[in-house]
């Protein structure tokens, strides 16, 4: 090959590489899209597929639907937030569970290391304890959550002369173990006819009780928390590094960690808040969009906040048409996906670094 000829060569080979990257996550969006659909349609009320697109057309366009009524009460006020809800969380917790790791360099890391989930799952039952509106028990949740990692990094602030980031993983382990016995001591001491079963399913997690309301209180938590994770999500790459290594690259870890922390402990406290406890969420998504894009941050962020999306609405859809009775999330997600890490450790599929 001549000189003028590699020249040539070069720019293909570059716009090549180019799409190699961003045809995952296009198909990706792709897929959900119509994971979308096909939820809105399955129930115990099936909806044509015809049916659904142009309910959601007219809904877009503000025309009336020609389709019946009943069906379009059933994709616009029941099955509608419902989805909506299960794309917001999902995406949520998968892009929190990717900042984890990616900070503590740790690949067993999910938003629930730094108390989040139990400093949530506290306040909310402590709200079913006290029998308050939902209103009240979501926000109690929500101010859980923030006050365990507010709780965990002062006792990671009081340790000096230690690794910090394994101070910080060490004390939300302590802080969670603590969390975790006052709501056993609550659920002791609750009523076992009506508040017990309340708490015991909050802590199981679902989205049957979703509504548009709860969607669109938790959406500005969650932006708030996501705009930092998607415009520094370039220096994560360097924070993988280490300490010192992000340090010699220019990069302040003392200012960066805590933003970056408190942005996912944002969107998961908001998440848990309206869901209750959906595990594995944040630790499965992040290896599997590792192996479709990589580990670089730049990629790997988009593409976990398009497959915890639509890993969540699927395990939801499953969760309302598999039995009779609804089945908790917490427990599919464990189902699927504690046997999907083991194939992934088993068959030495990193996907890490």
């Amino acid at each position: 090959m001549t000189p003028d000829t590699e020249a040539l060569a070069l720019p293909e080979k570059a716009e090549r590489r180019r799409w190699a990257r961003i045809w995952p996550v296009l198909a990706l969006m792709l897929g959900l899209l119509a994971l979308v659909v096909l939820a809105l349609a399955t129930g115990r009320f099936a909806v044509p597929l015809g049916d659904v697109v142009e309910i959601l057309g007219a809904r877009l366009v503000g025309l009336p639907a020609r389709a019946d009524p009943a069906m379009q009460t059933v994709i616009l006020q029941v099955r509608l937030p419902r989805v909506l809800a299960a794309l917001v969380v999902g995406a949520s917790l998968a892009a929190a569970g990717a900042t984890y790791q990616g900070l503590f360099r740790n690949p067993l890391v999910s938003p629930d290391i730094l108390g989040v989930s139990a400093g949530a799952s506290l306040g909310a039952v402590l709200g079913i304890f006290l029998s308050l509106p939902v209103a009240a028990i979501q926000g109690l949740a929500f101010a859980g959550g923030l006050a365990a990692v507010a709780a965990v990094y002062a006792v990671g602030a009081a340790v000096r002369g230690q690794d910090p980031v394994l101070t910080l993983v060490l004390a939300g382990v302590a802080i969670g173990a603590v969390l975790g016995s006052a709501i056993a001591l609550l659920k002791v001491l609750a009523d076992p006819y009506n508040q017990l079963p309340a708490i015991t399913y909050w802590l199981l997690g679902s989205l049957a009780s979703v509504t548009s309301g709860d969607v669109g209180a938790i959406l500005p938590a969650i932006g708030l928390g996501l705009a930092p994770l998607v415009l520094l999500r370039w220096r994560m790459n360097l924070m993988s590094l280490g300490e010192e290594e992000a340090r010699a690259l220019g990069v302040e870890t003392r200012v960066l960690r805590p933003v970056l922390i408190a942005a996912a402990t944002l969107v998961t406290a908001a998440s848990v808040s309206v869901t209750g406890v959906i595990g594995w969420i944040g630790l499965l998504v992040p290896h599997v969009a590792r192996l479709l894009v990589g580990p670089d941050f730049r990629r790997l962020l988009p593409a976990s906040l398009v497959l915890g999306a639509g890993y969540l609405l699927a395990v939801d859809l499953v969760a309302r048409t598999i039995a009779p009775i609804e089945v908790p999330l917490g427990i599919l997600t464990a189902l699927i996906g504690a046997p999907f890490f083991l194939w992934l450790l088993a068959s030495g599929r990193r996907g890490w670094a």
